[in-house]
């Protein structure tokens, strides 16, 4: 009996070994069809929660420069915001799903994102056998912000009235240099979504926004947004695995896309537009994501690009 269940031991160990040899294969001609391209991953939501995820997370981004793609991490840090503001006593509202941000919030706001959270992630991805530095958009002059401008109509008077979000800002110009210089060497940057204004005022910026435009800027090949999704939904509540700028717009326009995956469609929309191949919605909450979509036939998520000729899965 022990032999037995030794021997299907054995062979089940044997298949998993093969399955895994399939799948390096499988990404060979990925890794060459991407090899010194640019990635902006924008990393947040649960996997940024789960240190089981965040260091399998950490291990795939190493994997990428490992294989010669350029990973440029941007990430958010909300929730933890959240529970600082709370340790601290300080009132937070939002406004649109905007945090207004006032002084003291917004001190704290760089301290929790360009310093804890910004570390954590660089030393994880330093354990995995990378070499990460942490930035912020103050650092190299790296994201020129400005004040972020919303209005709001009032119900009764259908009048247009200015919203003040404090120190929100949202991203005007970003100087590429420092991310080219780690682009040639083996540095992998994590950045803070972190603006300096002209005035030398700091600005909190959507973390969404910010990768987003560095993606434009540096003429990224991709940009992934990780989020606690699996993609876009059609209307049957099935898994849009592409679509083009134009059917993402009809899709926001009808109803089909609702809620928070506006804001993460528009910065898709955006950044294609700027110049970006293709911007991929992913479910960060499962392991490897990045992988997966990046290096097997299958792919996951949603793909958002004006090519027809990127392959996808047929669902």
């Amino acid at each position: 009996m022990d032999d037995m269940r030794d021997k299907k031991k054995s062979s089940q160990r044997r298949w998993e070994w093969f399955a895994k040899a399939g799948l390096l294969s499988e990404a060979l001609p990925y890794m060459r069809h991407h090899n010194g391209n640019t990635f902006v991953i924008k990393y947040g939501g649960h996997a940024m929660g789960d240190d089981e995820l965040a260091v399998k997370f950490a291990r795939d981004i190493v994997l990428l420069k490992q294989v010669g793609i350029n990973p440029i991490v941007v990430h958010g840090g909300g929730p933890q915001i959240g529970e600082m503001l709370k340790r601290l006593t300080i009132e937070s509202e939002f406004v649109d799903g905007l945090r207004v941000t006032c002084q003291n919030t917004v001190e704290v706001v760089e301290m929790v994102l360009a310093g804890k959270i910004n570390k954590q992630i660089v030393s994880a991805i330093n354990h995995a056998g990378g070499t990460a530095i942490g930035l912020c958009g103050k650092d190299g002059n790296l994201i020129q912000a400005r004040k972020l401008k919303r209005t709001r109509k009032d119900p009764e008077s259908n009048i247009e009235r200015i919203l003040d979000l404090g120190f929100v800002g949202e991203p005007e110009r970003v100087n590429p240099a420092v991310l080219e210089f780690c682009a040639k060497s083996d540095i992998i940057p994590v950045i803070a979504p972190i603006g300096q204004g002209p005035n030398n005022e700091t600005y909190n910026i959507n973390a969404d926004t910010v990768a987003g435009f560095i993606a434009g800027a540096v003429g990224a090949s991709r940009l992934f947004l990780l989020t606690d999704v699996e993609g876009v939904m059609d209307k049957n509540k099935k898994l849009v695995p592409q679509c083009t700028v134009m059917e993402a717009r009809e899709m926001m326009a009808d109803g089909t896309a609702s809620g928070g995956m506006i804001p993460k469609l528009e910065t898709c929309i955006d950044s294609v537009e700027r110049g970006v191949e293709a911007s991929v919605i992913l479910d960060g909450r499962l392991p490897h994501v990045l992988l997966l979509e990046i290096f097997t036939d299958a792919g996951v998520g949603t793909l958002i690009s004006n090519r027809t000729d990127i392959p996808r899965p047929k669902f």
